[in-house]
């Protein structure tokens, strides 16, 4: 390649390039990339159980009597995980009342009425988010 050649070669290889970047970016701004693309939303906790029970029996033989055992076992693991759950719950919410009320604290008495309504603003986002996930 000669002298003259080689500014042309390095101008066609910059517009290609950024031929290639755009069209990248382009793609990726048209096409986002998706979480769970293609695949089908988790089974509800009935179904679960159901296909559970279902790929348990047939994969290990279970007689009748090792069925219901075995759906005795499941509704005891069940009830101690909403047992742990619940519990869970309460002492995350008495963790929020405390900081509500350690950053009261902190506030003059104009601030107080202002931060209240925040908080209750920030409730009300709270449970509807928490009611848009059901």
């Amino acid at each position: 390649m000669t002298r003259k050649n080689l500014p042309i070669a390095l101008y066609l290889l910059l517009v290609f390039g950024s031929g290639a970047v755009v069209g990248a970016l382009g793609y990726r701004t048209y096409n986002p990339p998706t979480a769970r693309s293609g695949s089908a939303p988790p089974p509800s906790p009935s179904e679960f159980r159901r296909q559970y029970m279902e790929e348990s029996k047939a994969r290990l033989s279970l007689t009748d009597d090792q069925v219901e055992k075995m759906g005795a076992i499941l509704d005891q693991t069940d009830a101690r995980f909403r047992e742990i759950r619940e519990h869970d719950n309460q002492l995350i919410r008495q963790i929020r009342e405390e900081h509500f009320e350690r950053v009261r604290g902190i506030l003059t008495a104009e601030q107080i009425p202002k931060y209240e309504k925040l908080h209750a603003e920030r409730e009300a986002r709270s449970k509807q988010q928490e009611q848009h996930k059901r």
